[in-house]
């Protein structure tokens, strides 16, 4: 009488549970990259944005003699901190000062004397452009509560500068650069309206640096900023997970002319598709691919030392620390210490600072920030240059530790199987015997499943930008 095996079900309920924990454990591991990253974005988005507030904002209070003085020192005493009040002699000396980004606006007690205003504000762009622009940018109207505006109406009557203006007394005038911060300019509009209500006349805000006519805001810029970012970032996983099995000096070749056409698109967005920029486009573009080859020779190197984890790593190094100290939405002076702090050496303020002052300050300061995207790419070099070290050491390590197993393997296969004819040995022809044969397949096999687990993990990191 014959007996009929039937399968056994708990043993396969078994082994599917264990399958599917194993496959719970690898997708909970990947889904602390996106929670980081979440956790990451909103620290450093809302701890640079959601409370922008003037801190030792430089304006100036244009005019001569007691009057102007007290104004800027009642000014200064009511603002607690928030302002940086000094007084300038005339108004072309202010003219200058808003071009060179010294002040971000300067209040002019009289209009007497002001020879060639006109003239002046048409030199720096469009010509009494009354700034209309509401409180649209978020930051407007808890800047303008910062404690400067409330305390501002207070101390215009007890500065000497007010009064009542008569029917032919001049409007006092606010001068503006919209182009070095739109926020900004919105801000001290807001601080120095009441004041100009004491004089019992309407403020009269002059533009001396406006934006192109297709980017009001100026903050056209920014944005370029952020698509030339995605795609050099992204680029670096897509090198480092499908080129992972080119050699490095083949893989740096790819990120240099990655970032010379992101670049060149970039460019392309800026004049011909948006008409951001009406001129200087050569050296835009050059600015663009410096910043960008910085981005992919650093993700390039680190991709060497942090494989799955450089996609993180090179968003918060280019996207949560880089688009919030770029000052492209709020500058320096309208944030907190320490994105103020980067600001001054991170390569998203080179690129828009440097930006600003290539199209519409007549190359003032470009230098230095051009400097920082140079700096920033030697950055790149000296990480890819660590990166080659790292990888010779593995290689070196790798092969080492390859030729000491398969010694030690030929040790045991030899010690274990005596060879049943001499005589190949004294013709001094090698033994090959099937142990080691198998062996070395095993080997084989072993390291090309290594490679094709390597292969896919760096594919996953690709995918997942």
């Amino acid at each position: 009488m014959s007996t009929v095996r039937r399968p056994d079900h708990r043993n396969e309920h078994r082994a599917a549970r264990g399958g599917h924990a194993t496959g719970l454990r690898h997708v909970l591991t990947h889904l602390i990259t996106p929670l980081l990253m979440c956790v990451g974005m909103g620290l450093a988005y809302l701890g640079a944005f959601a409370h922008p507030a003037p801190h030792h904002l430089p304006v100036a209070v244009v005019g001569q003699g007691r009057s102007a003085q007290l104004l800027a020192q009642s000014i200064n005493d009511k603002a607690g901190g928030d302002l940086d009040v000094r007084t300038v002699g005339d108004r072309s000396a202010a003219v200058e000062r808003l071009k060179h980004q010294d002040i971000f606006g300067a209040y002019v007690i009289s209009a007497h004397g002001a020879k060639g205003a006109k003239s002046e504000a048409g030199t720096g762009g469009t010509a009494d452009a009354t700034v209309a622009k509401g409180a649209s940018h978020g930051a407007d109207s808890r800047a303008g509560e910062a404690g400067a505006a409330g305390a501002l109406s207070a101390s215009a009557g007890t500065s000497g500068a007010g009064g009542a203006a008569g029917p032919g007394k001049p409007a006092p005038e606010l001068l503006v650069a919209t182009a070095a911060s739109d926020t900004s300019a919105t801000v001290v509009q807001k601080v120095f309206t009441p004041v100009a209500a004491q004089q019992g006349a309407p403020l009269k805000v002059t533009d001396v640096a406006p934006t192109a006519e297709d980017d009001p805001t100026g903050q056209g810029i920014f944005f370029l900023l952020v698509a030339i970012s995605i795609g050099s970032y992204a680029s670096v996983a897509v090198i480092g997970g499908a080129g992972a099995v080119l050699p490095l000096r083949l893989r740096a070749a790819l990120a240099l002319g990655t970032s010379f056409v992101v670049g060149l698109i970039g460019t392309a967005f800026a004049g011909p598709v948006f008409h951001l920029v009406d001129h200087g486009l050569g050296g835009l573009w050059g600015m663009a691919w410096l910043y960008s080859a910085g981005i992919l020779l650093i993700g390039t190197g680190l991709h060497t030392f942090l494989r799955r984890w450089t996609t993180l790593g090179v968003m918060t190094l280019f996207v949560m620390l880089n688009f919030t100290s770029s000052g492209g939405i709020f500058r320096p002076e309208m944030q907190n210490g320490f994105f103020a702090a980067l600001h001054s050496f991170w390569n998203g303020a080179g690129f828009v600072e440097g930006t600003r002052s290539h199209v519409y300050f007549g190359g003032y300061g470009l230098s230095g920030h051009v400097w920082t995207l140079v700096w920033w790419l030697v950055v790149g070099l000296v990480t890819v240059g660590a990166a080659a070290l790292a990888e010779k050491r593995r290689r070196t390590a790798e092969a080492e530790a390859a030729a000491h197993a398969t010694a030690v393997a030929a040790a045991a296969v030899a010690a274990t199987v005596p060879d049943p004819d001499p005589a190949p040995e004294r013709s001094g022809r090698p033994v090959r015997t099937a142990g080691g044969a198998a062996g070395a397949g095993h080997g084989s096999a072993e390291a090309a499943a290594e490679l094709e687990g390597e292969r896919e993990e760096e594919m996953e990191e690709a995918v997942g930008v």
